[in-house]
């Protein structure tokens, strides 16, 4: 019996050692890497268009002792604009961006101008128009996905506020005008912007961002002038300037396909 069970082992060991040399060496698999997410540091440009709101807390003083003659009224308007700019970004501690930018804007935000007093004509009423402004700034953002980037801004701004031609209140010209200006002060804002391939579009480099953007500028007393003569009146109107704007544009980084940094 003993030698049966012997022999029986014997045999199964032999087995054993021959079905592990016909089986060939494990494969190694390398484990997988995750994908490189391009770099958001490097200079981009952009373009696009918006609308806007304007808004000014206007009041009437004596051109010779500035007095106020009325009390402080907010009047408003609204239009559109077109933007063009240039920035350069950082992207630093893996998800966050900061950056430094400038830009331009041009179009037609109209906000009313109004005089109740008037000067031998009776109350008159006008409209003021933004044509141009420019801004330089800074923005700080987090990365909320590897392609999506939400940000704030803030920084300095100028803008040029075209003539105001004055008419009664029954659309008649009054013959009176404010001249046109320039005046400077500050602004803040934010956006998101993200590249085209969330949308499903293969557009390396290409990018859209919507931004949301108040600027302030610093109050201006303006005396009315006659037309033709510029030959000032009694009157000045003092007011300020706070512009709301949203726009959207098209984006080109062009460090995209470029560098790529190791993980998100």
């Amino acid at each position: 019996m003993k030698k049966i069970l012997f022999a029986l082992t014997a045999i199964a060991a032999m087995t054993g050692s021959a079905s592990a040399a016909d089986l060939g060496a494990r494969p190694y698999v390398k484990a997988p890497m995750p994908a490189p997410v391009a770099s958001w540091t490097g200079f981009y440009l952009f373009g696009g268009g918006g609308g806007g709101l304007s808004n000014a807390d206007q009041s009437i003083v004596d051109t010779a002792t500035g007095t106020p003659l009325t009390i402080t009224q907010r009047q408003g308007g609204s239009g559109w604009f077109g933007t063009v700019g240039a920035g350069y970004d950082w992207q630093f501690s893996g998800t966050w961006v900061a950056g430094v930018f400038g830009d331009a804007q041009f179009g037609s935000i109209r906000s009313t101008i109004q005089d109740p007093i008037g000067v031998g004509t009776g109350a008159l009423t006008g409209n003021q128009k933004l044509e141009t402004s420019w801004a330089a700034g800074v923005r700080l953002g987090w990365l909320v996905a590897p392609n999506v980037l939400s940000y704030v801004n803030g920084g300095y701004s100028g803008a040029h506020f075209g003539q105001t031609n004055f008419t009664d209140l029954a659309g008649n010209p009054s013959g009176i005008h404010l001249s046109s200006y320039d005046r400077h002060g500050w602004f803040i804002g934010g956006g998101v912007e993200n590249n085209l391939n969330i949308f499903g579009i293969q557009s390396p480099g290409w990018f859209m961002k919507t931004e949301y953007r108040s600027a302030f500028y610093n109050a201006k007393t303006q005396t009315e002038l006659l037309d033709g003569s510029n030959a000032p009146l009694i009157n000045s109107i003092r007011a300020n300037s706070w512009n709301q704007t949203i726009s959207t544009s098209l984006v080109y980084r062009f460090n995209w396909t470029g560098p790529v940094v190791a993980k998100y």
